[in-house]
């Protein structure tokens, strides 16, 4: 029994010293080894053999890039205001020996560091530079930082300002100044796009102004000239009616003594007349009173005497006038006038008469063939054609 149990402490002490003996680093890691106190070595990753009971890890130390945000900062600028700043760093320990007995704690150095830092760099600069000057403020940092840890062992990548918080009063200054600054842009934008509205309407109404009075005068124009073509037209036509009247008259005159003369009146058939005359003339509103003359009958036995013949039986009588040789008419007689008696139509008036009597011989289909397409654009078979007369 005592050799089991001495043959166990055996084994036990072997697995004991196995364990002490064997280390195994992970990747992205490193440790730190020392033997009775003194450093001995840095256990890169993977399998390590450790004296038992010699040796011991002081430290093991993360090789990957860190990232630290520190709480924000208090700091006073060049005009005496006090912002809050809270920063990030990004490092990397490069260095494990370093790391571990160059300083007692790299994480609070470098805090300490980036702070002490951040004012003295903050310190230089106004508020409103603070504010603008991001990258450089992180480029001062970074440098700074990257010179002062390097014997620490340590390699600052980035420097970053999270944020940049100024005191409540002066956020209130500042929101009510950018109020004020949009404000006046917007004011100065309703301006310029009033002003350019103005001037925009002012030319609509300038050029509708132009095209007004340019239609007023187009129009006037051709109201005068058809005015004028009217009233040349119209005195043609006058002149013409009157010249047609005026022939009818002396056709009607010449018709009426010819036929007189072929009556062969006699002085009692004038006298008779002329009596037949005189309550006609007496009609008028104007006309109070008429004289018969006393020699009435000598008058006419005179006028009978002038233009008539005496007969066998002593009385005077009309002679019928000769016939006269037809004259021409007066169109034919003078050419400048030939043009007035002209009544064809033109062309292009006859054309629209025509095509206008054709739509008026369109039979109305009846209410059931409305429906029916080309019930309305089809002229009948039995329509007439219109005549060239008819124009």
């Amino acid at each position: 029994m005592t050799e089991i149990i001495v043959l166990a402490v055996v084994v036990l002490l072997v697995i004991i010293v196995a364990v002490k003996a064997v280390m195994v680093v992970p990747q992205a890691q490193s440790a730190v080894v020392e033997r009775l106190g003194r450093f001995r070595a840095v256990a890169d990753p993977g399998l390590n053999f450790l004296v038992p009971f010699l040796d011991r890890v002081r430290a093991r130390i993360d090789l990957r890039e860190q990232v630290v945000s520190f709480p924000p900062q208090p700091v006073i600028t060049q005009d005496n205001l006090t912002v809050s700043i809270d920063t990030v760093v990004y490092f990397q320990v490069t260095d494990s020996r370093s790391a571990v007995y160059e300083i007692s704690d790299y994480i609070i150095g470098v805090e300490q560091l980036t702070t002490t830092t951040l004012r003295n760099v903050v310190g230089g600069m106004s508020l409103e530079e603070t504010l603008t000057s991001r990258d450089a403020i992180n480029s001062q940092l970074r440098g700074v930082l990257d010179q002062e840890t390097g014997r620490w062992g340590i390699r600052v990548a980035r420097v970053e300002l999270k944020a940049i918080d100024p005191p409540p009063s002066i956020q209130d200054s500042m929101e009510k100044q950018m109020r004020a600054d949009r404000e006046k842009r917007a004011m100065i934008l309703n301006a310029e796009g009033q002003r350019e509205a103005a001037i925009k309407t002012a030319e609509g109404e300038k050029q509708a102004a132009i095209l007004a009075a340019e239609g007023e005068k187009q129009a006037a124009i051709l109201s005068a000239e058809a005015e004028r073509q009217s009233s040349i037209l119209r005195a043609q036509g006058e002149r013409a009616s009157r010249y047609l009247q005026a022939q009818g008259q002396a056709k009607a005159i010449e018709k009426v003594f010819a036929a007189v003369k072929r009556g062969k009146p006699t002085p009692e058939l004038l006298a008779y007349q002329y009596l037949q005359t005189l309550p006609q003339m007496a009609q008028g509103d104007a006309n109070k009173v008429w004289m018969v003359p006393s020699d009435f009958g000598k008058s006419l036995e005179g006028f009978a005497r002038m233009l008539g013949a005496p007969g066998e039986d002593g009385v005077f009588r009309y002679e019928p006038p000769q016939e006269e040789a037809p004259q021409e008419a007066p169109e034919d007689e003078d050419e400048s006038i030939r043009a007035w008696f002209d009544t064809s139509s033109t062309p292009e008036v006859a054309e629209a008469v025509r095509a206008a009597e054709a739509v008026a011989r369109k039979e109305v289909p009846a209410p059931g063939m409305l429906g029916e397409p080309g019930a309305l654009g089809q002229a009948p078979a039995s329509a007439p054609p219109a005549r060239p007369d008819q124009a």
